[in-house]
């Protein structure tokens, strides 16, 4: 018996992980008031249609008002750079967050932004990963309770299997970001790979709480419970990992582990 989550699990966590990134670091209202908006607008797809365009005229016009008031103000700098960024003008946004950074070193989230970049950007380099680490220090510095500062820092230590520091950034996001989910499942993943399969059950059940369609993180618990002697709870869950599995049929559902 080994102690390794499946390759599957691993790959879907990942690609997930991937997806989220750019997403890290920024301003958490929206995700705080989508589920509020989801509860009060109609599902009428007609209404969804013009909401779509009242908010995207709303945020141009909100961009407009920023870059005529206060068009040197970091916050202006900011959405410039994060506009080049997913235009995919790598260089010109890196400038702007290094002119920012130059600017205001000990502002917050500025350092994180670049690592982000330097991870995202498919041209930096050999050395980039490094680089994107040290920002990622240097972020904490500024603002030790960055969650996705934490976050990333552990995928990286992951990366690199040194699973101590991986588990402890990830323990640390879940504790600055309860919601965090994707903190949650890493923790746990870790957890499970290095044998630690009750210790790996907790952080893989409030994962399972805040996003009950992901089916690597059922997966994950279900390995971590039969591997601690739990088997009927882990039967439920590699029934329910093979339920959600099945609505994606190019991802093949991992073996249950012997």
């Amino acid at each position: 018996m080994t102690g390794q989550v499946p390759a599957e699990t691993r790959t879907e966590g990942r690609n997930s992980r991937a997806a989220l990134l750019f997403d890290f670091g920024r301003p958490r209202l929206h995700r705080r008031l989508y589920p509020h908006a989801q509860q009060t607008v109609s599902p009428d797809p007609d209404v969804l249609f013009i909401l779509v365009h009242a908010y995207s005229d709303l945020s141009t016009r909100t961009a407009q008002d920023l870059g005529r008031t206060a068009p040197q103000s970091i916050a202006a700098h900011k959405l410039n750079a994060e506009a080049l960024e997913m235009q995919g003008k790598w260089e010109p946004a890196q400038l702007e967050y290094e002119g920012m950074i130059e600017k205001e070193p000990n502002a917050a989230g500025m350092h994180f932004l670049l690592g982000r970049l330097l991870l995202s950007r498919p041209d930096a380099g050999a050395d980039a990963m490094e680089r994107a680490k040290q920002e990622f220090l240097k972020e904490l510095e500024v603002d030790p309770n960055n969650a996705g500062a934490h976050y990333v820092l552990g995928e990286l230590a992951r990366r690199d299997q040194r699973w101590d520091e991986a588990i402890s950034r990830f323990s640390q996001a879940a504790k600055l970001d309860s919601n965090f989910a994707e903190a949650y499942l890493s923790w746990g993943v870790c957890l499970v790979t290095v044998k630690r399969y009750e210790d790996a059950i907790p952080p893989l059940r409030v994962a399972e709480r805040l996003t009950p369609g992901n089916p690597a993180i059922h997966h994950a618990l279900a390995t971590a419970l039969e591997r601690s002697g739990h088997r009927d709870e882990a039967e439920k869950e590699f029934a329910i990992h093979r339920s959600l599995d099945s609505a994606t049929p190019m991802a093949p559902a991992p073996q249950k582990p012997q």
